[in-house]
């Protein structure tokens, strides 16, 4: 079996060295794609981990005495984001961070305000520093140059890897002519662990005296520094440290906390759950902390961990099928073979976990989220953090859009040419159909918008929608 993996592998390897990529890197893909040929799926079963119960980790909300700890690392501190992403899933071609999400600002210029205004109010010269994929260095770079302070020692930038993508007929490398970047798909946000060393941005952080990572994705404005949670990390010399919130139905398909048999902690994505335990992984009674993708980790601990391994970090395999290209589904079928940054937690001594405020949640993955982040349910701080709205007395707001109308960020503008409704005093807003909002539109508690018509209905200006009301129109709404 190992002289076949060799053989098969071969031609993966040369395709890789043509493309530039490191020994190191090839050397990650080979042990992913022996596992695949082995027949490794890189499912957890619910015979292999136990639920994390209530009080088995800390609670941010609990933590008292801390900020002075927290202060004092802040000067061996790095801000890391992941920022590879290009948002396609809701109709960007460009890179996504680039996207105005608040007050006319971009993901990035909010990013790059909090850490100027962090670093004059606490006197620390706080380094950012942006992972980048290939398809989004060039904009990234562009945007950050109007904010010439933001430069310190560090470099801004590194880039991520990349994998080839692999038929599932065969195990041979995916071969599309036609569109040759259809045959290689990102390796998952666990390829940081990797591109840290490849790039020598491991190194350049230690000779700084930095110690300590936080890193988060770039879309999720509410993972900001937080000292308290500093402290607690670096008081208590943990390696590493995830982050999870309270699970609730909206996040039953994302990835939950769960305890490996050896005491371990560990992640599970819903990719790595086996089809007849779906049902148990989105019941949000049994796993009731998800990964918030927002980590801390020293980074001793980190190149330690890597040294022992050849810069080698083994991370669970998520097994992906998809098609060569993913817009087409007559075409080909591929594995994608990635791993998640968060399941390092698994492989760290010492690893553990948080309980943070779901305020330290804020992604934008879809045209529903990015409506909730633009409605006055959210306010833009002279600290740059963006905040629930303090005159809002109810819980996280909850949008369903229909994806026919609203999946794309050129169908919401369209759909939404004023902006977001007042959604300050909304529980919940649903939308099925082709509906377009006019200006100064109110939206109060539940409320259903459904249009039985095949022609597009509007709302009128200044229209208030009251809470429990199903709203059904052939023709319009008044």
């Amino acid at each position: 079996m190992e002289t076949k993996i060799a053989i098969q592998f071969q031609a993966f390897a040369e395709k890789m060295k043509k493309n530039g990529l490191s020994p190191v890197v090839i050397d990650t893909f080979r042990h992913y794609y022996s596992l695949l040929v082995r027949g490794e799926t890189g499912l957890i079963t619910r015979a292999d981990i136990d639920p994390v119960q209530e009080g088995e980790v800390a609670d941010a909300e609990k933590l008292s005495g801390l900020t002075e700890a927290g202060l004092s690392a802040l000067r061996k501190l790095v801000v890391i984001k992941l920022n590879g992403g290009l948002g396609t899933s809701m109709g960007l071609s460009r890179t996504k961070s680039l996207l105005q999400v608040k007050d006319g600002l971009t993901f990035l210029d909010i990013i790059a305000r909090q850490i100027l205004t962090h670093r004059r109010k606490r006197g620390v010269n706080l380094p950012i520093v942006l992972m980048n994929s290939f398809n989004t260095e060039a904009d990234t770079q562009e945007a950050l140059s109007s904010y010439r302070d933001l430069a310190t020692e560090i470099p801004l930038t590194f880039l991520q890897h990349k994998f080839p993508k692999v038929f599932q007929d065969g195990f041979a490398p995916a071969i599309w002519p036609s569109d040759p970047e259809m045959e290689w798909n990102p390796p998952g946000h666990g390829d940081i662990y990797t591109a840290l060393v490849t790039s020598g941005m491991l190194q350049k952080l230690l000779d700084a005296g930095i110690i300590y990572a936080f890193i988060s994705n770039s879309d999720n404005l509410g993972a900001v520094v937080d000292e308290t949670i500093l402290g607690y990390f670096a008081q208590n010399n943990f390696p590493f440290m995830m982050e999870v919130a309270d699970r609730t139905e909206a996040d039953s398909k994302g990835g939950h906390l769960a305890r490996l048999k050896n005491g371990r902690l560990t992640l599970r994505e819903i990719a790595q759950c086996p089809e007849n335990e779906t049902e148990e992984f989105q019941d949000i009674n049994v796993y009731g902390y998800f990964n918030t993708n927002t980590i801390w980790v020293n980074l001793l601990a980190l190149k330690a961990l890597l040294e022992a391994r050849h810069n080698v970090i083994h991370l669970p395999m998520i097994r992906n099928p998809k098609t060569v290209d993913p817009k087409d589904d007559s075409t080909p079928r591929v594995y994608h073979l990635e791993t998640a940054m968060g399941s390092a937690i698994s492989i760290f001594d010492g690893a553990t976990a948080i309980r943070v405020p779901r305020a330290r949640f804020a992604p934008v993955k879809k045209c529903q989220d990015l409506l909730a982040l633009w409605s006055d349910c959210y306010v833009l701080t002279d600290d740059y953090y963006v905040i629930q709205n303090p005159g809002r007395r109810l819980d996280t707001l909850v949008i369903k859009l229909d994806s026919r109308y609203y999946k794309k960020i050129g169908q919401l503008k369209m759909r939404f040419p004023h902006g977001a409704p007042s959604l300050l005093d909304c529980v919940s807003l649903e939308i099925y159909g082709d509906v377009v909002f006019g200006k100064g539109v109110v939206v109060r508690g539940k409320v259903v918008i459904a249009s039985r018509s095949d022609s597009q209905v509007s709302i009128s200006d200044g229209r208030v929608i009251e809470k429990d009301v199903v709203i059904s129109s052939f023709s319009g709404l008044p």
